[in-house]
């Protein structure tokens, strides 16, 4: 029998009728300046390019480019189109000021299309933008294909501006015997390769080698622009035996001791390096999860959750971060769970809970603060360690940001779990009688009849704010695997084992039923590590998201994109601090989320606290 643990709600709940500024499918203004009064830091971020991309929907082109952070909030736009490397056409006949895409109907498919964005501001044309070009009969799909060079399978993909033009590039792994990691531009041009020797040959999910990468819920791997100089640097754990792009090779007699470099993005050369903490050396390396957080409020760093395994089967935690200059890369704290209780899960997040500006470091039941000392522990309210876990403003009635998580094996019979994200209060836990592993989790908005958003697990479809069911048959809800914005409403999409699926409030399926929007396969892409993606991210055209796969071949990475027009106008989704840095994690996927509540019934968000 269900019980529901209902604890004092914080904060009112917004009812249906209440209005806002922003509805579904409605077009929405840009903040202009950004409102750093709460948070007084200013955080600098990549100066990013328009990434305009077009694709073919049936006898049209689909064409779609990014609003920037701090674009004006009158910014406008002009589409051109060059055929076969002709002159530049204007296509529409006004400005733009709506959503950030265009659909040209007017296109001769059978010759090469270059398409291009100019911003008009004040009424005047500003630089145009890089062009995309959909090549001459061009398969009608929603995909953006980039070539690589043949190799192993990939379990993840990496993204970030390696040769400074503005537009992300991509690294990848190769799940061979050893391991590498391998670099491309946008445009598919090989960079570089690393070895990662004969420390990556041991590919164990819990006690892998010392360079081993990619197994199991790790990663070691991670791209960001560090030292922001407008070229992104990636952060790998490495070992003996390592050959880095420019065929340096790593040498040290200690087959267990470990190392966090900075590679040159543009090169794959070892920049500068730092040895990981050696505390639990004995218990033999460790594994590790990588993302990036601005602790400072204005400087990313590069943060690690790493363990290993003792004989007695119990395991190490160690959680560090990391400042690279350009010149030296530092160890700035560490923090050693030993005793405390304090559950982990199968990722991290790095978010700022507290809304003042500098990020905090969570796993599924525990918070450090930006400084590495322990902000609270969910485990006197009954957490354990589970699977999966979402930090999101669900409620946005509430103020703040929540936690919503799930519970493997739990003694008590706690399934799952909505919590304050700043201060760890719970606010209701739903629990059954026995115990079960709950492996999956989902946050985010399907149902426009409820405030704010859904969360569920496999025991019903829950309105978090609320704690009431929105569909009574629980057998309806849909599976709760990843979430996808990719139509023209603010809603979630669904993405489960490669089927890209919507879940109708007004006419529910079960879950091997949803209506199909698109499946993978059906484009020669073949699903990575459980089922899903390589990378999901907002990498092209406007704030919609993209989901990254490669071809059976492993020579090609295929990148869905939206082919669906939309009227909603938002920022792109990687200038917003909470959303760019769940790109830089992996771990086991999960869905991203954004500092603002994004979803039907929103309002307008205010432009990010943020420099370029």
């Amino acid at each position: 029998m269900k019980t529901f643990k209902r604890l004092p709600a914080i904060g009112a709940v917004i009812g249906l009728a209440a209005a806002t500024a922003f509805a579904v499918g409605a077009t929405t203004t840009h903040a202009e300046e950004p409102d750093v009064g709460a948070q007084q830091t200013v955080r600098t971020m990549e100066d990013l390019g328009r990434s305009v991309v077009a694709v073919r929907n049936g006898s049209s082109v689909f064409v779609s480019w990014r609003l920037l952070g701090l674009d004006p909030s009158g910014i406008g736009f002009n589409v051109y189109r060059s055929a076969n490397g002709g002159a530049w056409t204007k296509l529409n006949s006004s400005v733009l000021t709506g959503g950030t895409n265009y659909t040209d109907t007017a296109a001769n498919l059978a010759q090469a299309n270059a398409y291009r964005v100019v911003p008009v501001v004040g009424g005047a044309e500003q630089t145009p933008s890089g062009s995309f070009t959909l090549s001459a009969n061009h398969a009608d799909e929603p995909v953006v294909r980039i070539p690589m060079r043949a190799g192993g399978p990939v379990k993840f993909t990496w993204t970030g501006d390696l040769d400074g033009d503005g537009e992300y590039d991509y690294v990848v792994d190769r799940q061979t015997s050893p391991q590498s990691i391998e670099a491309y531009t946008s445009r598919g041009q090989f960079l570089w390769s690393v070895n990662l020797g004969p420390n990556s040959t041991n590919q164990d999910n819990i006690e892998p080698g010392s360079a081993t990468i990619d197994v199991g819920h790790w990663d070691g791997v991670t791209v960001y622009d560090f030292n922001t100089d407008g070229f992104a640097d990636v952060a790998l754990k490495f070992a003996d035996g390592t050959v880095f792009g420019d065929g340096q090779t790593w040498t040290h007699a200690d087959d267990n001791r470990q190392w966090i470099g900075i590679l040159d993005g543009r090169t794959g050369a070892l920049r500068n390096y730092v040895s990981i903490a050696q505390d639990y050396l004995a218990d033999g390396p460790m594994a590790a999860q990588f993302g990036v957080g601005y602790l400072d409020g204005q400087r990313p760093s590069l943060i690690a959750s790493m363990k290993n395994r003792q004989d007695s089967g119990g395991f190490n935690m160690m959680i560090a971060a990391y400042s690279w200059s350009g010149q030296n890369l530092t160890q700035q704290w560490k923090w050693n769970r030993g005793s405390t209780n304090a559950a982990d899960g199968h990722n991290i997040r790095i978010v700022d809970v507290d809304g003042n500006g500098t990020d905090e470091v969570a796993h599924i039941g525990f918070v450090l603060n930006s400084n590495g000392t322990l902000r609270y522990s969910l485990a006197d309210q009954g957490i354990q360690h589970g699977d999966r876990f979402h930090i999101a403003d669900i409620d946005p009635a509430n103020p703040g940001l929540e936690g919503y998580g799930v519970q493997q094996d739990n003694a008590s019979g706690l399934r799952e779990y909505y919590y304050d994200a700043a201060n760890g209060q719970m606010i209701w836990q739903h629990t059954l009688e026995g115990t079960a592993d709950v492996g999956r989790g989902m946050a985010g908005d399907v149902d426009p009849r409820y405030p704010g958003m859904e969360v569920w697990s496999f025991d019903g479809l829950y309105n978090a704010s609320t704690n009431t069911l929105t569909e009574p048959d629980t057998s309806l809800r849909p599976w709760p695997q990843l979430g996808l914005w990719w139509d023209g409403d603010t809603s979630i999409e669904l993405l489960n084992d490669g089927k890209l699926e919507e879940w109708d409030p007004l006419n529910p399926k079960p879950t091997n039923s949803l209506p199909r929007i698109e499946t993978v396969t059906n484009y020669g892409a073949v699903k990575a590590a459980q089922g899903g993606p390589t990378l999901v991210g907002d990498l092209l055209g406007d704030w919609r998201e993209e989901a990254v796969y490669t071809n059976a071949a492993y020579d090609q990475l295929i990148i869905f994109t939206t082919d669906k027009p939309t009227t909603t106008r938002l920022y792109t989704l990687a200038h917003n601090p909470e959303y760019r840095n769940c790109m830089t994690v992996h771990g086991y996927m999960q869905s991203h989320h954004v500092d603002y509540y994004l979803g039907s019934g929103m309002t307008t968000p205010p432009a990010p606290p943020i420099t370029y």
